[in-house]
């Protein structure tokens, strides 16, 4: 029988009370306090235990108050920026391209919970995975569901809530998120 870690890998229903999650969590919570209390004179370096926690993060800028899952499902590009206030719930992976940048307050979730109200309340979730390509930026204030793809060189404006993926080079806002123009 598979873990609950490994249904959540798998894309399938799991227990997010699971311990074994639970614990991976509260690794993720320390490594992000690090982070989150370095000293204002060491901004931009982003904490050991953050680092290493990471799927991949080469020199990805984070400015503190961040915050994630777990950690382990974060891959970040070359160049990445990622403005205070910043949450990811990476119970998916979670890809940001290179040169992308998340303005102040932006999240981005990979869980959904149950619509059963009895198996929400035990914990039932289901995770996917938000792919962001290649110089994306992502204005603050906005929400970016699971399951999503934003191609390379896309606008998502302040505030928008993405429900749906959003084509390379588009411009998007609204709730939802409702394409404004193309890129010339």
């Amino acid at each position: 029988m598979a873990s609950e870690r490994e249904k959540m890998a798998a894309g399938e229903w799991y227990c997010c009370l699971d311990p074994e999650l639970d614990t991976l969590r509260n690794k993720a919570r320390i490594a992000v306090h690090a982070h989150n209390t370095m000293p204002p004179t060491e901004r931009g370096v982003m904490a050991p235990a953050l680092r290493t926690l990471f799927g991949a993060a080469p020199d990805a800028f984070l400015e503190a108050p961040f915050h994630c899952a777990y950690g382990f499902n974060v891959f970040l590009g070359q160049g990445v920026y990622l403005n205070a206030g910043c949450t990811i719930l990476d119970s998916a992976p979670v890809r940001i391209g290179a040169r992308s940048m998340l303005g102040p307050g932006v999240q981005l979730y990979c869980a959904d919970h149950h619509r059963d109200p009895v198996l929400r309340a035990q914990g039932r979730e289901i995770a996917r995975p938000i792919d962001i390509g290649d110089d994306v930026w992502i204005g603050g204030g906005a929400i970016i569901l699971g399951g999503i793809t934003i191609g390379d060189g896309a606008i998502v404006g302040a505030g928008s809530v993405v429900t749906r993926d959003v084509p390379a080079g588009a411009t998007v806002a609204g709730n939802p998120a409702r394409l404004i123009t193309p890129r010339v």
